[in-house]
């Protein structure tokens, strides 16, 4: 990492409290911009293009070009404000197209399956499963919220947590009384785990690696492993999609937007409207299949 790439990601982290997972997906966008283009700062408008280029020959997806578009224009902005270049050979750089696909959802009855399926493994890891997945759906929790969760956090049997999400932002996520059951039940085989006379880890779903923590990847390897167990095809669940199946089934169930984005901790409420789609598509099935009055063309 250069030091003009140090320099910018310090001012990201002071002057705009960038969280340490955006920080780090700019640190990968910027090295890579770095090692494609030559280097930043002699790269020009034609080197910055080519390795723009290459991004979508690589098979990146429109989201990642847009996310590393945006990090290289930010950096060249600073390097500009802080005299390092007298030009900006970004500028030319053109947002890729893409269309926001709509998010894959479970059906209630799937959850029901996978949350079975979890829960079927008598054992640490089974309850440890089923725990993540019950909190996930029952909160709309990220997974970056969900595994950084302390376990003071849920000492008291809490009603609601109180989750820092994306900006720094604090926001209330509920749970469920099963959510709930779920954690107390982990907590006594979390303990019982410890090893006497060794510290208690902070992290509500502890881990050896070097985070402290469970891993998102470990999370989504175990959701795999559950799917398939409950006959559903893995490649249709994620860490992810249990906040899809969190957001949908609220809007099936008559919940206001405005809440459902007060829920998830959006910003703009343009990014929780995809989900009106979702179920709109859902409820017309059923209408389709049930009413009485319902005729294939």
């Amino acid at each position: 990492m250069t030091p003009q790439i140090e320099a910018f990601l310090e001012m990201m982290a002071v002057e705009r409290d960038a969280s340490p997972h955006t920080l780090s997906a700019y640190a990968r966008d910027l090295a890579d911009a770095e090692a494609g283009a030559g280097g930043l700062m002699t790269a020009n408008e034609a080197a910055l293009e080519g390795w723009y280029a290459d991004l979508a020959q690589r098979g990146l997806s429109a989201a990642t070009q847009a996310r590393r578009r945006s990090a290289v224009r930010q950096f060249y902005r600073f390097a500009l404000g802080e005299g390092w270049r007298q030009d900006d050979p970004s500028r030319r750089l053109d947002a890729p197209k893409r269309g926001r696909p709509l998010p894959q959802v479970l059906g209630r009855e799937e959850m029901e399956r996978l949350l079975t399926a979890a829960g079927a493994e008598d054992s640490a890891r089974g309850q440890r499963l089923l725990t993540l997945m019950e909190l996930a759906y029952a909160s709309g929790l990220r997974v970056s919220e969900l595994l950084a969760l302390k376990v003071e956090a849920v000492r008291r049997d809490p009603a609601y947590l109180i989750v820092r999400g994306k900006g720094g932002k604090d926001r209330l996520a509920p749970l469920n009384a099963s959510a709930r059951e779920a954690v107390k039940a982990w907590r006594i085989v979390r303990d019982a785990r410890r090893r006497p006379g060794a510290p208690d880890s902070p992290w509500l779903f502890p881990s050896s690696g070097r985070s402290g923590h469970l891993t998102p990847r470990r999370f989504a390897q175990l959701l795999d492993q559950a799917a398939a167990a409950a006959g559903i095809d893995p490649t249709r669940v994620s860490p992810h999609v249990l906040r899809h199946a969190f957001a949908t089934h609220l809007l099936e169930g008559g919940a206001d937007l405005r809440v459902v984005q007060t829920l998830l901790g959006h910003a703009d409420i343009s990014t929780t409207q995809i989900y009106t789609h979702v179920a709109t598509d859902r409820l017309a099935e059923v209408v389709r299949r049930n009413h009485p009055l319902a005729r294939d063309d």
